[in-house]
Order: structure tokens, then C-alpha cells, then sequence
């Protein structure tokens, strides 16, 4: 049994650590071709703080609420975590009481349920200001424990505050409905949503999030390049988000190949027909002149983010790929060169678990990995906007 524990980082690294490990349980992250770093850097810059498995936006209060209620209770750690833990829980039984269905996490798992809400927007809530305490969230339940022994020191508050414990939660957090546990929604309020977008505006001051949740932007589209207020974009925004739509298209035939293959190695006429289709596809809509004119060195300086380090081999693929595909993308299909370079991405990345090798992990495949263009968690974003707007 292997497990893992934390060596003395400093908090940069801590919160980096955390990423990596978070995105090992997010479904739609699925990195098959290592364009991981480029993809979350995009994301991090127009949409901060969200994530692939995030839901509704009002888990940005909940979380602070049912933690602040647990500040108060002076208990051991284990019994503070098993208390975290069944509030979390409590909160999904409220939300269906409160005639909720979609959104919910934990909705048919109940005690079962193994990735809380509160690490699902722990990440976020940091970026976001609303949580201003800088640690992960096992630190915050050793810090609480303390908070519980310097007030039975025999001090009282006086102990308290002579122990500089840091603040937790903005001070501006609106106040918990007394029934949450009892009755919960996801709409959020006015004061609700004009503290989430004031701590955007202060702590993501530069990104699109903020524009469009400051200026009330609801738009139900299919990706941020086909947004009915492009034009309006902030110029760097604009410019991220054209560089983001023509990556996210040239690279999507590279998936595209890749899940051709594996059909091919699987022995699928099913799977082949549908890929051979989807890489025709593909090829007619891809605007050949945008990818001609696609800056790359411009490229890597847009996306480049100091959570997300790209790495020279990413770049590579990126620029071999594209170069391929300017070659003409009616051979991609076919051409043993743009064959030859997916595969050997795919086995330099997997070593003994590649699915071009791994006879056994192959067989193990179910027909799709990665296989959809890259969206930069717009579907996330788009959701958090909308409940941004519909606030009463």
C-alpha cells in the first residue's frame, strides 16, 4: 500500500503539489498526448480558480460557511475532521430537500463520497480571495486544533489572539442562512454574488472571468472563441483566446489520430468508421490560413504561467503536429509521418503503459481518451456565470 505524505515545501509547491494530485481524479483532464500544462495555463489565465469538476458557484460559500460554524468548536482534530466531513455530507441531503438535483456532489454517494466539496474548490477559493488562509486543508485542520488548545490553555481569548493564529476567511463573507443544513439552494443571493465578483475584481483583476462576471455577461455558447461579446474582449484576453481556439483545433486532430489508432490496434470497424468520419470532419473545417498564420513564439509567450511549466518536448510535438498538418490534412489520416509522431509522443510519455505497447492496458480502453477539443473549463466558467446572473 503506497500513500502519500507532505516533505517540508514551501507553500508554492505545497498548492502546486495539490494541483497535480487533484488532477488525477478529474475525468475530463484526460492528458493522453502531454498538451496538459499548455491546456491549464490557457485555462488559468482566462478562467483562475475554476476546475473540470467544479459545479454550481455557490459552493464558494458554502465551503466558508460550514467551516467558520466548525472554527467554534473546541475538539481533537480527528473528531474536527469526522464533523467536516459529516457537514459536507449534510449539505447534499439539504440541497435535494431544497428540490435541488443537478450540481450536487455527493447526491448519490451520501456517507460513501470520497472527493468533498471542500477539495473540489479548496484551489479556488484561495485564488479567488475568499479564502485568505494560505495552507492546504490538512494544515487548516491541524491550525484549528490549536485554536482549540490555546483557548483551554486557561488564557481565554487573551491566549487566542496572543497566538497570532492567521485569518481563514475574507471578513466580508456574507452571513450563513441559519437552515442550511436543513434547506439549501444553489441561487445565489445579490450580496452573495456582489461578494464573489468584488473578490474577482480584487484578486483577478486582469482575467476574462472578471470582465464578463463584472459586466453581467451571460452567454450560452459552445467555446469562448464563438462568445457573442469576442470583440468587446479586453485585447490580451482576445488575443489568448484566438491563439486557445486555433491550438485547440489543430491539436484536436492529433487526438482525433490517436484514438484512430488504438481502434485500428482494438480491431473496432465501429470505432474506426466513427474516427475516420470525425478526422474528415475535422480536416474540412480547420482553417488552413489562421494556421499558417499562427505565431508559435507568440504562442508560448501568451500562455506562459507560472503554475504550468511547458516543457521543450511539448513544444516540439506542438510544432512537428502543426507542421504536419500545414503539409495537408487530408494525408493525416494516412501519412505514416503523422503517425509515427503521435505514437511517439504517446510511448515517451507512457513508457511501459503505453497503449501502443501495453497489450494489456489496451485491451483495458474503452473506445475514448481525449478525444474532444480542449475548452479551457469554459463549460465551468459559462456555468459559474450564469449563476452569477441569474442571483435574486
Amino acid at each position: 500500500m503506497s500513500s502519500l505524505a507532505w516533505i517540508d515545501f514551501d507553500e508554492a509547491e505545497r498548492q502546486r503539489a495539490q494541483r497535480i494530485m487533484a488532477l488525477f481524479q478529474e475525468r475530463e483532464t484526460r492528458d493522453e498526448l502531454g498538451l496538459g500544462a499548455i491546456r491549464d495555463s490557457i485555462a488559468d489565465h482566462l478562467f483562475p480558480g475554476t476546475s473540470t469538476i467544479q459545479t454550481r458557484l455557490r459552493y464558494m460559500v458554502f465551503i466558508p460557511w460550514l467551516y467558520r460554524a466548525l472554527e467554534k468548536r473546541e475538539v481533537s482534530e480527528a473528531q474536527l475532521r469526522a464533523q467536516a466531513r459529516d457537514t459536507e455530507i449534510r449539505l447534499a441531503d439539504a440541497l435535494k430537500a431544497g428540490g435541488e438535483s443537478n450540481g450536487i456532489i455527493g447526491r448519490d454517494a451520501g456517507p460513501r463520497l470520497q472527493r468533498l466539496p471542500s477539495s473540489v474548490y479548496w484551489a479556488g477559493l484561495g485564488t479567488w480571495g475568499i479564502r485568505v488562509f494560505p495552507g492546504s486543508l490538512d494544515s487548516l485542520f491541524v491550525t484549528l486544533r490549536g485554536r482549540g488548545r490555546s483557548r483551554g490553555a486557561g488564557g481565554g481569548e487573551d491566549a487566542l489572539a496572543g497566538a497570532q493564529v492567521p485569518a481563514i476567511w475574507n471578513p466580508a463573507l456574507p452571513q450563513m442562512p441559519g437552515d442550511l443544513l436543513e434547506r439549501a439552494i444553489f441561487r445565489l443571493t445579490t450580496d452573495e454574488a456582489q461578494f464573489l465578483i468584488d473578490r474577482l475584481v480584487a484578486s483577478q483583476p486582469t482575467a476574462l472571468l472578471t470582465m464578463l462576471a463584472r459586466e453581467g455577461i451571460d452567454a450560452d455558447c459552445d467555446y469562448i472563441w464563438t462568445h457573442p461579446h469576442l470583440s468587446a474582449f479586453p485585447p490580451a484576453a482576445r488575443c489568448l483566446v484566438q491563439h486557445g481556439e486555433i491550438f485547440s483545433h489543430v491539436m484536436h486532430g492529433a487526438a482525433l489520430l490517436y484514438n484512430l489508432a488504438l481502434s485500428e490496434l482494438r480491431q473496432r470497424d465501429d470505432w474506426i468508421e466513427d474516427y475516420r468520419a470525425r478526422l474528415e470532419a475535422w480536416s474540412d473545417e480547420l482553417d488552413s490560413g489562421a494556421v499558417r498564420a499562427w505565431s508559435l513564439d507568440e504562442f508560448w509567450n501568451v500562455v506562459e504561467h507560472p503554475a504550468h511549466a511547458v516543457r521543450p518536448a511539448a513544444k516540439r510535438f506542438v510544432s512537428d503536429w502543426r507542421d504536419l498538418v500545414l503539409a495537408g490534412t487530408e494525408q493525416v489520416i494516412s501519412a505514416p509521418a503523422a503517425r509515427r509522431v503521435v505514437e511517439e509522443r504517446e510511448r515517451r510519455l507512457k513508457t511501459s503503459q503505453s497503449r501502443y505497447a501495453n497489450h494489456a492496458v489496451r485491451d483495458r480502453w474503452t473506445g475514448a481518451s481525449g478525444a474532444d477539443r480542449l475548452s479551457f473549463r469554459w463549460a465551468q466558467a459559462k456555468s459559474h456565470l450564469r449563476d452569477l446572473a441569474h442571483a435574486e
